[in-house]
């Protein structure tokens, strides 16, 4: 072995080639200073023992040994980690006894200090079928490019605020989990969970302290989980943990209390306490899916449920959540196509007024109907299109449709009679409610008397400043306003003189039941007598009777609405009804 650092080339064909050995010299010096000019490029030569004779200064800077350290030593003990060592000494063996070459390949080698070294590695075998054969190790650095690539992954498989894998990630290690549950007949499990009216803490303070709070509660559930389950972040306020080999259903329950526990001890930001909850839906593998797909909508539905239930809950998945699911899918498909085909009715029940029999307005009702023409109860479509985000659009519709009957009945028996329209408290979250009913009665040339919105007191009550300043524009303008079945839920006559309203509809259920019973008789009338000091209209619904007739007459209501009057109608059966009625008055 050659006592100091030179390359020595093969030369045994020199004479026969008329080079001199000068020349050889010459060439190897060249290839010396062509490998030493190369910073990037680490060589490494070793003898026929795998022992060092050469390292350059590129295999210095990359694997922290200097010639002199690395001069003699072993290529295993120097840079192969311990995993390599007996497949890199029989890969030089084989090349030595069987001329099997080494392959090229991107590998990782062993720095000085133990770390691994991602490296794109060749070789080159000189005099091999001499004693002095030499091997020469050709390595490049693949730092920067692991580097990126690990960025790049990164950035792939991992949400940029709270750290934690995202939603591509996580569905990847589900299936992947899935494949191998199934082989092991393991039990593994989804759950979701959506923070509870997070957006409002968004709207009222920010994003910023939104994402603060965040990257909190993201910390906090992932301090409570198992190193061996995932927690990720689906996406918004939504994240996804799955769990794997648990013992038992109770032991999710555990869990999630836990969770629940930490998440109502609140968060610190800037000094100022947070208060957030969140809703959580499981499904299990699999008795409630075997893919993926299968899974994840069913801990979906599972979590809407909770959400459902009153929020702050563990709701799990169940046969009749999913029955509830594809009802809800079919009755959003229905509207849908209601709306785009203009199959949506409105139905007119007049309001008597109590006082000289006339009818002085009509309450709009909207009707939708299925594939073979069955009404569908409001109580039914109402809420789905509500939670849909359908409820604008329809009410658009309703508000359209109102004006566009109101102007058809100018000039005729009815055009002094007003239309009264029913409002969704989502409807009133739209900023642009107001100036979208002035315009539209604009459209049609209509004044805003003419026009009746009604509201149930949960609404009109905890409406919040933006929404009470809508209802008085509408107010101001002339649309006569209304709280629909009063008694109902606040019912509360001190705040009543402070909002925007023109009139109250006392529920139904107070006039059945006062004819039996003193005590709703008796609120019936407080009712009456504080709406009038409050200068309101009182209407009451659902009179179905004479005697009921004459009762809320004597009890000093101004208009009554109810099948004793009329049942509700299209448009085309009123000017029939109004020329009967009055008639009969």
């Amino acid at each position: 072995m050659p006592n100091k650092q030179e390359l020595v080339l093969p030369h045994s064909s020199a004479n026969a080639n008329g080079r001199s050995l000068t020349a050889i010299k010459q060439s190897e010096q060249k290839f010396y200073e062509l490998i030493e000019s190369l910073p990037m490029v680490a060589v490494q030569g070793y003898n026929r023992k795998r022992e060092v004779i050469y390292w350059n200064e590129a295999s210095r800077r990359l694997y922290g040994y200097t010639r002199e350290e690395a001069q003699g030593e072993l290529l295993e003990d120097l840079i192969i980690p311990d995993h390599m060592r007996e497949d890199v000494v029989r890969a030089h063996q084989h090349w030595l006894d069987k001329n099997i070459s080494i392959p090229a390949n991107e590998i990782e080698l062993k720095h000085k200090d133990g770390h691994l070294v991602p490296v794109y590695s060749s070789h080159v075998m000189i005099k091999l079928d001499t004693e002095e054969c030499e091997m020469f190790c050709i390595d490049i650095s693949l730092q920067e490019q692991k580097k990126a690539r690990e960025e790049l992954y990164k950035k792939a498989s991992f949400d940029d605020l709270t750290q934690l894998p995202n939603r591509r990630l996580m569905e990847a290690e589900l299936s992947s989990r899935l494949k191998e549950s199934d082989r092991m007949m393991r039990p593994m499990a989804v759950v979701f969970i959506d923070l509870d009216n997070f957006k409002l803490i968004n709207d009222t303070l920010g994003h910023h302290y939104g994402d603060k709070l965040l990257k909190a509660v993201a910390k906090s559930l992932k301090a409570e989980i198992r190193s061996n389950d995932l927690l990720s972040r689906f996406g918004g306020d939504e994240f996804v943990l799955l769990l794997f080999d648990f013992a038992g259903v109770e032991r999710i329950h555990e869990l999630l209390r836990r969770l629940i526990s930490r998440l109502d001890q609140g968060f610190v930001l800037d000094g100022d306490c947070y208060q957030v909850t969140a809703s959580f839906g499981i499904s299990l593998f699999p008795d409630d899916g075997t893919t993926a797909g299968e899974l994840m909508g069913n801990a979906d539905a599972a979590m809407y449920q909770a959400k459902e239930k009153g929020k702050n809950t563990i709701c799990f998945y169940s046969s009749d959540i999913n029955d509830r699911l594809v009802h809800y899918q079919e009755m959003t498909t229905l509207l849908r196509r209601a709306i785009v085909a203009d199959s949506l009715q409105l139905y007119f029940q007049p309001q008597i007024d109590l006082k000289n029999g006339n009818v002085t307005s009509c309450e709009a009702l909207l009707r939708c109907f299925d594939e073979t023409s069955q009404a569908i109860s409001p109580a039914v479509f109402i809420p789905v299109a509500e939670k849909s985000g359908l409820i604008n659009r329809i009410g658009d519709w309703v508000i359209e449709a109102a004006c566009k009957q109101l102007k058809a009945w100018q000039g005729t028996a009815l055009e002094k009679i007003r239309v009264d329209i029913n409002l969704s408290g989502k409807q009133l979250g739209n900023q642009y409610l107001a100036d979208h009913i002035l315009k539209t009665l604009q459209k049609y040339d209509l004044t805003p008397d003419q026009l009746g919105l009604e509201l149930t007191e949960n609404e009109v009550f905890g409406g919040d400043e933006g929404q009470i300043r809508q209802l008085e524009r509408l107010k101001q303008a002339g649309v006569h306003i209304s709280i629909d079945d009063f008694g109902t839920g606040y019912s509360s006559l001190v705040y009543l003189r402070k909002l925007p309203v023109s009139g109250l509809k006392i529920d139904s259920s107070f006039l059945h039941h006062a004819m039996e019973n003193d005590s709703d008789m008796a609120i019936m009338q407080a009712i009456i007598t504080v709406g009038h000091r409050l200068g309101l209209s009182v209407v009451v619904e659902g009179v179905e009777t004479a005697e009921q007739n004459d009762l809320v007459r004597d009890l000093g209501c101004d208009q009554a609405q109810g099948f004793l009057y009329a049942r509700p109608m299209l448009a085309d059966q009123m000017p029939t009804f109004l020329a009967h009625f009055g008639s009969n008055n």
